[in-house]
């Protein structure tokens, strides 16, 4: 998941001493280049890897060897998880208990001989259009596998009756950029799926989002500020130095309080033009705004709340001030 982390501790060693691990305690993810970076020092502390571990689940040697199954990891973005299905008869255990597997393919050899059903051609044109929305919005795989089985789990519950593909396919993408951190909007995947957006639509997704998370019971982690700064520098391209500034004035604006009950969002792109104005940097609000998805109503407000928060007023005002709009 891409998330805050709170700290990554000195790994002493037995006489005590340091063995020179890097200790922060502001950890930030960049979704854009998958790395894990300390927003205090600007250091790359490692790689947002996605884990390889074995999908399978069991507690015993004898539970994993039942559930096992042929081939890679599932892949539930493809229509038929990508792997090797095993067959197994009561016949196939030998006398020493050892079980002879029969490999065939994960399609059931009957679906060949028969037209696809509708839910065989819903799940093909769902599972296609949410891998061709996350390739433009650039999301990465682990992102789309997850959509794909909340989708699929959504199917099996029966919540894709009677609503569009487009609304739950969207839903299932926001649902799964929520969940690793990733601050894409309903409108932007939205409009990445469809070209525009109109108020009708968004409603209509709202109401699948809020669907699938009430009834597959799906965590969704708070959205924090921080998690959208490496997004805005990168699309604006903003040096490093402005990110490392960004995100020590959303620390300072929470210790103030400023930051509870507002757009981590807007904060986030309030925070980026005020680190920009503090380094020289013009940027305008409008920009910034666009690439968060809020309004430049927003960015100003949260501006002028955090500069006078932290008494930087008069510094802005030397490096040219606010933009007047």
């Amino acid at each position: 998941m891409l998330s805050m982390a709170s700290e990554i501790p000195y790994d002493e060693g037995p006489s005590g001493e340091e063995s020179g691990e890097i200790k922060c305690k502001n950890i930030v993810t960049d979704p854009v280049r998958g790395l894990k970076i300390c927003a205090d020092t600007g250091e790359i502390i490692g790689e947002d890897i996605i884990g390889t571990e074995s999908d399978v689940k069991a507690y015993t040697p004898e539970e994993r060897q039942q559930k096992t199954h042929y081939g890679g990891p599932l892949k539930y973005s493809h229509h038929y998880m990508g792997v090797e299905a095993s067959l197994e008869h009561p016949r196939d255990h030998g006398p020493k208990g050892i079980k002879q597997r029969k490999i065939l393919p994960r399609r059931p050899p009957r679906l060949s001989a028969r037209p696809l059903t509708s839910v065989d051609k819903n799940l093909q044109t769902a599972l296609s259009l949410i891998n061709e929305v996350a390739s433009r919005m650039g999301m990465p795989e682990i992102v789309v596998e997850d959509a794909s089985k909340i989708y699929r789990e959504a199917m099996e519950k029966g919540l894709t009756r009677g609503r569009s593909i487009e609304s739950i396919v969207a839903a299932s993408l926001y649902a799964a950029s929520r969940i690793h951190g990733l601050p894409h909007s309903l409108t932007d995947i939205i409009k990445a799926m469809k070209g525009n957006v109109d108020a009708e639509t968004r409603r209509d997704v709202a109401r699948s989002y809020r669907l699938l998370v009430r009834d597959l019971n799906i965590k969704i982690p708070v959205r924090k500020p921080e998690n959208f700064v490496y997004t805005i520098i990168s699309a604006l391209g903003l040096p490093e130095h402005v990110a490392i500034e960004a995100i020590k004035i959303i620390d300072l604006s929470r210790k103030k309080g400023l930051t509870a009950g507002k757009d981590p969002g807007g904060l986030a792109g309030a925070a980026v033009y005020l680190a920009a104005l503090k380094h020289g940097i013009r940027k305008t609000q409008k920009e910034i705004a666009h690439v968060v998805g809020v309004t430049e109503v927003t960015i100003r407000n949260r501006y002028k709340e955090i500069a006078q928060a932290l008494g930087i007023e008069e510094e802005l005002e030397e490096k040219g001030g606010e933009e007047k709009g």
